[in-house]
């Protein structure tokens, strides 16, 4: 386990749902991954992540989904391609991705309360 946060400290950590509006291979990443561009609604609008996520998922069956994602990270290189936000999932046994999301169809942009 980690060492023990705040209430406080978690709040600042801004964790929102998006939707998938597109997925495409990276392969200039050093590790297998696609490029995701999210919808996050008007307030945050659309963004874009790079995801590690290509064993348990292809690009077509992203699309439409929802994910969730840190907001609120400062943008980050990834070779030719800006990060914008984090997209989260657990691993599994192997390593494997698998995308953190909630189970009903709720809107997008809503925040992790």
């Amino acid at each position: 386990m980690s060492e023990l946060i705040t209430f406080d400290d978690f709040m600042k950590v801004d964790i929102r749902v998006g939707k998938v509006l597109e997925a495409t291979e990276f392969p200039e990443a050093r590790k297998h991954a696609y490029k995701l561009k999210i919808d996050f609604g008007d307030k945050i609008g659309i963004r874009k992540s790079s995801a590690q996520i290509t064993v348990l998922y292809n690009p077509e069956e992203l699309v439409g989904r929802r994910v969730m994602a840190v907001v609120n990270f400062p943008p980050r290189q990834i070779g030719p391609f800006m990060s914008e936000v984090l997209v989260l999932g657990f691993s599994d046994e192997e390593g494997n991705i698998s995308l953190a999301a909630p189970d009903h169809d709720v809107p997008v942009g809503g925040r992790l309360h």
